[in-house]
């Protein structure tokens, strides 16, 4: 029996948030999904603040994360993440429209464990998004507490 778990989805396109989250509950991995609409909402749920201050202080099994974001970009959320003792192990996964080299290489710097780029295809981006959410919910291993 497979465990449901909770991801966390830092996404500014109010279709995007749609669409990844449909892919993501089609595997029936997954309990919950939080999202954050920029980078401060995402630091918020970092360190449990502002509307996420109540939040469950349980780590989510795995952070989906944009790079162009309002407020804060996504790379800067992937440092604190990285600095965050509480969170630093979570599996991030930078899904972007940007394909830029300097992009993939500050995530990778920062530790980014997967950097997707956006297909602009409908079908092809749910495909990604449930192929992403089933490789780290379910192949990818964790350990028991982090």
């Amino acid at each position: 029996m497979t465990q449901l778990l909770n991801i966390f989805l830092v996404e500014d396109d109010d279709r995007d948030i749609e669409l990844i989250t449909r892919a993501l509950k089609k595997t029936d991995l997954v309990t919950h999904i939080d999202s954050a609409r920029d980078g401060q909402e995402a630091l918020d749920y970092v360190h449990c603040e502002g509307r996420f201050r109540d939040r469950h202080p349980s780590n989510p099994a795995l952070i989906i994360l944009d790079i162009k974001m309002p407020k804060v970009d996504g790379l800067q959320v992937l440092g604190e993440i990285r600095r965050s003792e509480k969170m630093k192990y979570v599996p991030v996964v930078l899904l972007t429209s940007s394909n830029h080299p300097s992009d993939k290489k500050v995530a990778y710097q920062k530790g980014a464990n997967a950097f997707v780029v956006k297909p602009f295809n409908y079908q092809s981006f749910a495909e990604a998004a449930r192929r992403l959410g089933e490789f780290w919910l379910l192949v990818n291993e964790q350990p028991d507490e982090f």
